[in-house]
């Protein structure tokens, strides 16, 4: 393996992670839109607790080490330090497998007096957070390997991984969802009653096993971290030996200890700023329920006045619509989460490209560098979270969501751009060795949202979407703050009109033409036509307009996968710079 041969530019290797997070979002939208016609919104309520309870223990135990490893190895590998190299991973992988068995046993035994403390009367998420418990540690194991590869600038394994896990949820996680259900309601027709409870009704026994069915899908998910770690450890025993073949002695140059010491304060502070973003989650589930259990007890009226008509019979019988108002504003967070996934491509293989300029202290190529890291992260989510937010209930429609999700869309769809920003303005600031930064922006962002949730989702008006607007106000100022302190830092000037206009202008346009089809064709067509119809036009025209506009240079284009091509193409048009 030669160096030149493994390591990916940070547009081939952004081209790379795009096309396989673009994969796994499809895929997830596969598995997330079949799965809440299985369980329904408290299921998805059920479903969606677990994973709050899981991000911010998988984060605390991760987050930071994997970033750490990839600047560290991105660093040492600059400098021709192969043998500091291949001790960082070495040394990394026995710390985070203790790091995984914490996780997991706080998450087995923190979970129920959890579960009790945000909703004493429904604590039904229980089974599925012990079936995501085993997750964290082959997550952990798995993220050694990951942040290992992308120091050295080669994005295949975290893509292919994640295509795996992706893959591996959608058909066992569904099937067991499935399976579940079908098997209980099977044995309740044969005998009456399930594990030796009777019910006085199949749909009474159906709305019993649906906690174990959300727990069926999440062990799907459970057993896509187990693969992903596996085909992660068996790529890495194929392709190791290759730094023993560069041309300098694989010797290190550092002590273990030392390495240690740098790889905990190099991943420290980048641990507790995800977890701080993962805490705006945990902020979520805790104040939702908590305020909506509060406001179905003394303004149950002004919840039903909005919703009623939107909510299961058997959710208000039941006392669980908290619950299942929680399930619709976790599918509304699983469409808000599309947008950054588009951009924690450009951050992870911004930052080694990154460092590289900073280490060189090329002044001309860390301005290029983050430029191009903009222009491309504003280029997808400038238009994705727009028409998120303007064309909400087409999508929610085509979807079969809960009216109530595009509700919550319409804010979250432009918080969601700020939340794309703020991923590779965050990477960046690490690359350039301000590691503290982004946990500071954070921990202030996260009292931002705290206190929009708490004032805003406790009043009966506003309820759910004060959770909305909390994180708008969150992600807007994590955005603006981080560029400011990146361009400080860097010692650098932005051409941030170059950046932003064109991006912003095609993103107008095909939102407004998508608008004004939906307008047109919704009231007189099938709803999934006129939905599909609103979204390809919004899409078309969003193309016309990056060819139009000429967004792309020839530079950039000749540097993707298949590159020369497409560029010869769009030169023969005119279409690029």
């Amino acid at each position: 393996m030669k160096k030149k041969e493994r390591q990916q530019g940070f547009v081939k290797g952004a081209a790379i992670l795009l096309a396989a997070l673009g994969l796994v979002k499809i895929v997830g939208a596969l598995f997330k839109i079949p799965l809440n016609s299985i369980i329904g919104d408290a299921g998805m309520g059920y479903f969606g607790t677990a994973y709050t309870i899981y991000n911010p223990i998988f984060c605390l135990a991760t987050a930071g080490f994997p970033v750490a490893i990839s600047r560290m190895v991105s660093e040492r590998s600059a400098l021709g330090r192969w043998g500091d190299v291949k001790k960082i991973q070495r040394l990394a992988l026995p710390l985070f497998v203790v790091m995984g068995i914490l996780g997991f046993s706080i998450m087995v035994f923190g979970a129920r007096p959890f579960l009790q403390w945000i909703n004493h009367e429904d604590i039904n998420a229980l089974p599925a957070v012990y079936a995501l418990a085993p997750a964290i540690l082959f997550s952990v194991m798995g993220s050694v390997y990951r942040g290992y590869y992308e120091g050295l600038r080669n994005m295949t394994p975290t893509a292919l991984s994640q295509v795996l896990e992706a893959m591996v949820k959608l058909f066992l996680g569904l099937f067991l969802a499935w399976y579940v259900l079908a098997k209980g309601l099977e044995h309740y027709r044969n005998s009456g009653a399930i594990l030796g409870t009777t019910f006085p009704s199949e749909n009474a026994a159906r709305e019993y096993l649906i906690p174990y069915a959300a727990a069926g899908a999440i062990l799907g998910v459970t057993a896509g971290s187990f693969l992903s770690f596996l085909f992660l450890w068996g790529y890495n025993r194929l392709h190791h030996k290759g730094v023993n073949k560069q041309p300098q002695a694989p010797v290190s140059s550092s002590t273990s200890v030392s390495v240690l010491k740098e790889l905990l304060r190099t991943a420290l502070p980048v641990a507790l700023g995800s977890l701080t973003v993962n805490l705006s989650s945990l902020v979520d589930t805790v104040s939702l329920q908590n305020c909506i259990s509060s406001i179905m007890r003394m303004h149950p009226e002004a919840i039903l006045e909005q919703y009623g008509q939107f909510l299961q019979a058997a959710d208000m019988e039941q006392n669980r619509v908290p619950a299942a108002l929680f399930g619709c504003y976790t599918n509304a967070l699983t469409l808000f989460m599309l947008v950054p996934a588009l951009t924690q491509a450009f951050g992870v293989s911004a930052l080694p490209n990154v460092t590289a300029a900073w280490v060189s202290r090329d002044k001309r190529r860390l301005q290029k560098n983050i430029e191009t890291v903009l222009r491309a992260s504003l280029l997808f989510t400038l238009p994705a979270g727009i028409c998120l937010s303007v064309l909400s209930a087409p999508i929610t429609s085509l979807l079969h969501f809960n009216p109530i999700t595009g509700k919550i869309l319409t804010i979250l769809g432009i918080a969601s751009i700020f939340a794309a920003i703020s991923t590779p303005v965050c990477s960046m600031l690490q690359g350039i060795g301000r590691m503290d930064l982004p946990v500071k922006l954070m921990g202030i962002g996260l009292i931002i949202k705290v206190t929009c949730n708490w004032l805003l989702t406790s009043r009966p008006e506003i309820n759910v979407l004060g959770a909305g607007i909390g994180s708008l106000a969150c992600y807007f100022f994590l955005t603006f703050a981080g560029l400011y302190l990146l361009i400080s830092h860097a010692g650098i000037e932005l051409h941030l009109i170059h950046v932003v206009a064109k991006p912003f202008m095609a993103s107008v346009l095909c939102a407004a033409a998508g608008y004004a089809v939906y307008k047109m064709v919704f009231p007189v067509a099938d709803s999934t036509a006129a939905a599909l119809l609103t979204l390809g036009t919004a899409g078309f025209v969003w193309i016309l307009s990056v060819l139009f506009l000429k967004m792309f240079s020839v530079s950039e284009v000749q540097r993707l996968p298949g590159g020369q091509k497409i560029a010869k193409i769009l030169e023969n048009h005119r279409w690029i710079r």
